[in-house]
């Protein structure tokens, strides 16, 4: 498991971020505080605070996911 934060500032981003996971073998959860949701749910990633980075966690880490969600990776975290 590998755990990154993601910037997904707009709903543009939330969903090709969405549409990219979605394309991805393995499991992936967004973590905000005690709240965890899968990365794949849509309507679940606007209940978050979207101007602060968020924790994602990749329960399959290979270089294909993690390239993949390159783009989305928050800088300065």
């Amino acid at each position: 498991m590998k755990e990154v934060y993601v910037s997904l500032p707009t709903a543009d981003v939330v969903q090709r971020f969405v549409g990219t996971i979605t394309g991805l073998a393995g499991d992936f959860e967004l973590v905000s505080g005690a709240r965890i949701l899968d990365a794949r749910s849509l309507m679940g990633i606007f209940s978050f605070d979207l101007t602060k980075p968020i924790l994602l966690r990749i329960y399959r880490d290979t270089q294909e996911n993690l390239q993949a969600l390159e783009p989305f990776l928050a800088t300065g975290k």
